[in-house]
C-alpha cells in the first residue's frame, strides 16, 4: 500500500472520528455554549503521550499566547499533556471561538489573565482550574462565570466533570478532569463517555464505568462575559491552595461551592 494512500486513509478515519464524536450530540444543548465546546474539541489534536512533569508545564506555556486582541491557542505545542491543561486549553480554544462568531468581547487585561505562567495551585485563573480537588467549580462559582452540579441526569455533552475516583479530595485524591459526552448502558455496565488528555494516550476521549468513579462535579460554562471582573477575586484561593497538602472532604468542597447534590 502506498504512503499516499495510507495518509489518507488515516486522515480519513481521524475526520470521521471528529464526526462521529460531535454528530449524535447535536440538537440536544439546553446551553448553547456546550455546542461551541464540542466544536472546539473536533480541532483537538489525537494522542500526543500523558505527562505531568516540567516539561509538559512548560509547552502549555508555549501553546497559549495573545496577538491582535485575541487569544492564540496551539495545542499541538502542549504535547505530552495532562487533563488539566487539555481542559483548560479547551476552555480557551472556546473562548476563541466565541470571540471569532462576535459572542464574547474581551479586553487584552482579561486575555493576559488567561495565560498560563506557571501559577501555584489556587492562584490567577490557571492555578485556580489546575489545582486538586474542585478547582474548576471553585472558579466557575466565584466568578459567576456557570453553574456547578452533581446530577448525572442534569449533565449535558460539553460540561466540565471533575471525577473522583475514590472518597479522597486534596493531596491523596485520585481525580481526572474531563469534558463530558454522554453515558449509556454497554453489555448491561452504565459507561461514562469522556474527553480529556488520558494516561497512556493523550487527547481523545474514553469510555469508564460509571461505578468506578465515587463522585461527579459537573461544571456549565454560561457566561464567560464575567471573566472581565477577574480582578475582584483574591489573587489566590487559600482553600484550593491548600490542597497540595492537605486533605478535604466532599461535604466541604459542596459547602465550598454552594452545591446542592443529587439524591438519587
Amino acid at each position: 500500500m502506498s504512503f499516499h494512500l495510507i495518509f489518507l486513509k488515516k486522515s480519513l478515519s481521524f475526520f470521521l472520528g471528529a464526526l462521529l464524536l460531535v454528530a449524535p450530540l447535536r440538537g440536544e444543548f439546553n446551553n448553547p455554549i456546550n455546542k461551541t465546546i464540542l466544536e472546539a474539541i473536533s480541532s483537538m489534536p489525537h494522542g500526543g503521550g500523558y505527562s505531568t512533569s516540567n516539561l509538559a508545564m512548560k509547552r502549555l506555556q508555549h501553546a497559549v499566547t495573545v496577538s491582535d486582541g485575541k487569544l492564540v491557542v496551539r495545542p499541538t505545542l502542549a504535547q505530552p499533556s495532562f487533563c488539566s491543561e487539555a481542559t483548560y486549553l479547551l476552555f480557551l480554544k472556546t473562548l476563541l471561538l466565541l470571540q471569532e462568531q462576535h459572542q464574547l468581547t474581551l479586553d487584552t487585561a482579561t486575555l493576559s489573565t488567561l495565560l498560563p505562567r506557571g501559577q501555584p495551585d489556587g492562584e490567577g485563573i490557571w492555578g485556580r482550574w489546575n489545582a486538586n480537588g474542585p478547582g474548576v467549580a471553585c472558579l466557575f462559582h466565584d466568578l459567576k462565570i456557570g453553574k456547578n452540579f452533581t446530577s448525572l441526569e442534569q449533565a449535558e455533552p460539553g460540561d466540565f466533570l471533575k471525577i473522583f475516583w475514590t472518597s479522597s479530595v486534596g493531596a491523596i485524591e485520585h481525580g481526572h478532569l474531563v469534558v463530558y459526552l454522554g453515558h449509556e448502558m454497554r453489555n448491561g455496565v452504565e459507561m461514562i463517555h469522556f474527553w480529556s488528555s488520558n494516561q497512556h494516550v493523550g487527547y481523545g476521549d474514553k469510555w469508564v464505568p460509571l461505578r468506578a468513579m465515587r463522585h461527579l462535579l459537573f461544571s456549565r460554562l454560561t457566561n464567560p462575559a464575567v471573566l472581565t471582573s477577574w480582578h475582584q477575586l483574591p489573587r489566590s484561593d487559600i482553600y484550593l491552595a491548600s490542597l497540595l497538602s492537605k486533605t478535604s472532604s466532599w461535604e466541604e468542597v459542596k459547602q465550598r461551592c454552594e452545591i446542592v447534590e443529587d439524591r438519587r
